[in-house]
């Protein structure tokens, strides 16, 4: 039996969430931005003008860094607004803007010192690494930096399995300390500036704080306080299975059709792996719910869980929710299991709908019936599209015949990216505005 939840009015502000959240994460850094440059000039310019420009370089450094620990910190204010794929992305482009920018503060530095001393630039990094508190602590930080913007470029990226690149990645954190126990040393703002010196230490602990609530304090206390166990382990086919869950005061939980949680099963053989599902059903108060598909040892394993077994989950993530809806009409379009956030938010989808729901065969068709049972509920239109994934069958062409209104609606994509990024190009031109293009890259490590 489907429990049909009441589903939330489309938000009448006349500026989207995603535009608040992204409009003030740059306010916030160009303001921050504008602070830094005032203390530099304060400070006054000391040395030539290769060290002037390094010295500014290495504050925009320091500044950039915090600004990647507030990206990632997993704060839901910010992820339910702009999505953890996009602040994931965000971050590692940031990162790479990071790397270039303490790899200049370094170059110029030395390069600045050489001139002065007529040292060449190698003898003179060593020199300050022997002679200078913090600048030997600079150089490992920098190091470790260069490694890991290397295993983060994408060529990297995809050769290395994701626990080895989450593992190299924490070194991020040592680089944090190592450079801020530089800037606390030789900085010339913490020198010459009480007031510089109260604004670095609040932007660190304000940063580092965030990633500590996000990351830790908030999951610990939301997992203490609903007790997360499996139910029920149902197989939907023999690749696909459901996973349902209970707990404690789950009316309480913040989590909206459309999201998803990082899930990590408590035995004895997985505990320590954590794997990002969707939600398959629209939360209730009462049960979670989550469907997918075998493609790897993780999401293998799922169909031997045992019910009574405990669960720890991280979230409610995600910013593929009705929370940015624009128009009174939707049309969901889901390609494989992705499927599965899909069908939680026809189940809170008010108004007219259509599903348009791709897959190679009808047997694959994960979840169909639940599907076709819930559109005849809601009067929503479902249109099972079957074939080879080439030719691409939901052409522009394909999608006009389908919905007609398109550009009247509000367009959820969800599938593999292939189909995702064909669907989009698909709507773009047919007319659909971005703002109602609504899709989420389900990728931990952007």
């Amino acid at each position: 039996m489907t429990t049909l939840s009441p589903p939330p009015a489309p938000p009448t502000a006349p500026i989207r969430p995603e535009v608040v959240a992204r409009t003030g994460l740059y306010a916030l850094l160009a303001a921050n931005v504008a602070v830094v440059t005032y203390f530099f000039v304060q400070a006054g310019f000391a040395g030539n003008a290769l060290i002037v420009l390094g010295r500014l370089a290495g504050l925009y450094g320091a500044l950039l860094m915090a600004f990647q620990l507030l990206l990632v910190a997993r704060l839901p204010w910010l992820d339910r607004r702009i999505g953890m794929d996009r602040l994931t992305l965000w971050h590692r482009w940031t990162g790479f803007a990071l790397v270039w920018t303490l790899l200049t503060h370094a170059v110029l530095i030395t390069f600045g010192y050489a001139e002065g001393t007529g040292m060449d630039p190698v003898s003179q990094l060593v020199d300050l690494a022997e002679t200078t508190e913090g600048v030997l602590r600079a150089v490992v930080a920098l190091g470790l930096l260069l490694v890991i913007g290397t295993v983060s470029a994408r060529w990297a990226r995809r050769r290395l399995a994701y626990e080895t690149w989450h593992f190299t990645h924490l070194y991020t954190y040592l680089v944090v300390v190592l450079a801020f126990s530089h800037q606390v040393a030789t900085g010339s703002t913490f020198v010459s500036s009480a007031a510089a010196r109260a604004y670095w230490w609040t932007l660190w602990g304000v940063a580092l704080g965030a990633v500590c609530l996000g990351r830790l304090l908030l999951p610990l206390w939301r997992n203490r306080r609903h007790r997360l166990r499996v139910t029920a382990v149902i197989p939907e086919n023999d690749h696909v299975v459901s996973v349902h869950i209970t707990g404690r005061d789950l009316d309480r939980l913040p989590a909206r059709a459309g999201q998803f949680f990082l899930w990590r099963f408590l035995t004895k053989d997985r505990w320590w792996q954590a794997n990002p599902y969707s939600l398959s059903a629209a939360p209730d108060g009462r049960t979670l719910r989550l469907t997918a598909k075998a493609a790897g040892d993780g999401s293998a394993a799922l169909r031997h869980l045992r019910p009574g077994t405990r669960v720890f989950a991280e979230g409610p993530y995600g910013a593929f929710t009705t929370l940015h809806r624009t128009r009174p009409g939707t049309l969901l379009v889901a390609g494989g299991v992705g499927v599965t956030p899909i069908r939680a938010l026809l189940e809170e989808l008010d108004g007219p709908t259509v599903l348009i729901y791709r897959v190679a065969a009808e047997r694959d068709a994960v979840l169909h019936d639940e599907l076709r049972d819930l559109a005849h509920a809601k009067g929503a239109e479902l249109h099972l599209v079957t074939g080879p994934a080439t030719p691409d069958r939901l052409t522009p062409a394909e999608l006009a015949r389908l919905v007609p209104d398109v550009t009247d609606r509000d367009v959820y994509v969800c599938g593999p990216p292939g189909m995702t990024s064909a669907v989009r190009r698909g709507l773009r031109e047919l007319g659909v505005p971005r703002a109602q293009i609504h899709f989420e890259r389900f990728s931990l490590a952007g």
